[in-house]
This record gives C-alpha cells, structure tokens and sequence, in this order.
C-alpha cells in the first residue's frame, strides 16, 4: 500500500501530504492540549487486512505480523523502520516522529481474520515495525482488543517492545499464556541515562523498562530482553555492556541477546545527522566503521556477542530463546496493508 492508493480519482495528483494520504474531503481534524501529544499528528485508517505477511526473504524466524501503528513517537534515532514511512509518503525524519498512522479497526479486523477457515493459527509477531506499546497506544487502546483475540482463538503470539505500557495489559497477557505460547521481548540496548535522553528521547527509561521485566517475570511470564542497539564508541565499552548486562540479570530476564546498530537508508541520514550535532568527533569513525553497508563488519559484531554473552553466563542468564528473532526484525513493504474509510485526528 502506498498512500495515494487512498486518494480518490479527483485527488490523485495531490503533492500535500494530507491530500495524498486520503484525499482533501476526507480529512477531520480535531487538536487537543494534552502535553503528552503535543506535536504528533495521529491519521485514523481502517484496515482492509491487518495480519501481513513477511517478504520471503527476510531471516525472520516468523512469517506473519500485525503492526496497528506506524510511525512511532518514541523517536529513537537509530530506528530501522523510518524508512518505511517513505512507502506513505511522509518524511523519515520527524515525519516518522509526530505522523503517526493508527489502524483503528486493527481489533475487529483480527478477531475476524483470526476466525477464518483459511487462518492456520501460525505465529504471529508484534512490534516488528514499530512499538505496539508507544504513547498513542494509551489513546487508542488497540492492544487489549488485539491480545482478546488472539486468547480467545489461542492463537501464538509474541512482542518486542520499549514500552512500560505493557503491564496495562498484563491479565491479557497472563490469560492468553493460559492457553497458547505466548513469547515477550524488552528492548534495552543500554542504561546510561544521558544516552538514553539524547538517543531514545520518547521511550519509557532503560530503568523503567527493566522494571516492566521484573513484573512481567513475577507473574509467570517468560521475557527475554533484546540489548539493541550496541551502538559503537558510545555504549560499547566493556564496563558499559558489563553494567547493562547486570542490570537485565536483576530484572529476571530469562535470556539477553546483543545486537549492534545498524544503519539502512532512512535510519542511517537521521542517525548521522543526530550524531553531527551530539558527538561530532564520531562522524569519521561511523563513516568507516560502516563503510561497506548498513551493518558494522561481522568481527566487531562477534566482539559484542562474545563479550555479551560471557557477561550472561556470568550473570546466570541464557542467550536468546529458541523462535525469538536474534535480528531486529526489517520492515515490510507495506503493499499488504491496504485501508479505507482514513480521518485525520491531528494533536499539536
């Protein structure tokens, strides 16, 4: 799906953002003060499909998704999927921040899909985009309707997520585990708090998260933590990765698995960008440390993995669990994702 595929005829040739998403007489628009908003541009659409296949290609150790948001107010600087905005549209930059797309059937649209005779019941994986848990989420409420659904049809499921907002959804989450696999993931690449303000500004803190582990784990459930990114020269320090690595141990984590950043078109001119103005005396050792491609050379990944897991073995915690992706997983283009009937709701 590309967003003129939502325009009507008239508007086809549209060059505004908001006429190429849906079309000029389509648009509502309502602004809010809520300070947690302000800024973010939320772009109502129903769904046509919301389970989406993942491309043949990808190494994903799943083949289905279901991602009810795109664009994400977390606003990490790094995120692979800012590219996938591109597909819509609208900018990677802070397009991607503040122009959030909100399936707002996404619920109905699955517990029908799901009910399907056509539907096998296979895995099915969330926040492999974008977070499920991100602020609009507390809005929108999507994911307990999401979750209703997959329990009811005990359908497995598994998500990765920064956001604390989870535990909202924890009776969800303990139910559906009742009945089918349930797999969750946290991501904290690392625990330096000036890091983290200036790199994931929107996100919950790496503490806070940790803590969503501990609680997740005391109520029988089962959580690995994902430590991505490692991002070199500023969180790869081996006292660096040894204090993070403490801190997941503590949280109760059942396994980490390291992951150095990598930087594909759309994610890498942000992240050079943020670093020019942050840590410009790094943008020559970037410039040759990912000079062949989008990921850092295969020995300084080993490096990381290595040291990584020593610290886990160290600190009695495993690696990754069998069936959760040992790689972000790569967004998918978008052209399974059809939608209709758009309204705009727009918080400045």
């Amino acid at each position: 799906m590309r967003w003129e595929n939502l325009t009507t005829e008239s508007d086809s040739h549209s060059r505004t953002a908001d006429v190429a998403l849906f079309g000029a007489d389509a648009v509502t628009t309502r602004t809010f003060d809520t300070p947690e908003f302000r800024g973010i541009t939320f772009h109502e659409v129903r769904a046509r499909s919301i389970i989406n296949r993942v491309p043949g290609a990808s190494r994903m150790p799943f083949e289905w998704t279901v991602n009810p948001y795109r664009g994400c107010s977390h606003a990490c600087v790094y995120c692979f999927a800012r590219k996938s905005h591109s597909y819509l549209d609208l900018d990677t930059g802070l397009g991607f921040d503040s122009q959030i797309v909100v399936k707002v059937n996404a619920p109905d649209l699955l517990r029908r899909q799901l009910g399907s005779r056509r539907w096998l019941g296979e895995h099915i994986a969330m926040g492999t985009n974008v977070d499920c848990y991100q602020r609009a989420e507390g809005r929108y409420r999507l994911m307990p309707g999401i979750l209703g659904a997959l329990r009811d049809h005990a359908n497995p499921f598994s998500i990765l997520t920064k956001g604390t907002l989870i535990l909202r959804d924890l009776d969800l989450l303990v139910q559906a585990s009742e009945v089918t696999d349930v797999g969750i993931s946290v991501s904290v690449g690392f625990t330096d708090p000036a890091l983290w303000r200036t790199v994931e500004p929107g996100t919950p803190s790496p503490e806070r998260r940790l803590d969503a582990v501990r609680t997740l784990t005391e109520h029988g459930i089962d959580v690995g933590v994902l430590m991505a990114p490692v991002i070199p020269f500023l969180s790869d320090h081996p006292a660096q990765l040894r204090a993070t690595v403490r801190a997941i141990a503590a949280s109760g984590a059942t396994s980490v698995t390291p992951l150095v950043l990598h930087l594909r078109p759309g994610a890498r001119e942000w992240f050079m960008a943020w670093l020019g103005q942050h840590h410009p005396h790094l943008v020559r050792r970037y410039e040759r440390l990912y000079a062949e491609g989008s990921y850092a050379p295969k020995w300084y990944q080993r490096r990381i993995t290595r040291q990584v897991h020593d610290l886990a073995q160290e600190y009695g915690i495993g690696p990754a669990r069998a069936g959760m992706p040992r790689r972000i997983p790569e967004p998918a283009d978008p052209v399974d994702e059809p939608v209709s009937e758009p309204t705009q709701l727009s918080l400045i």
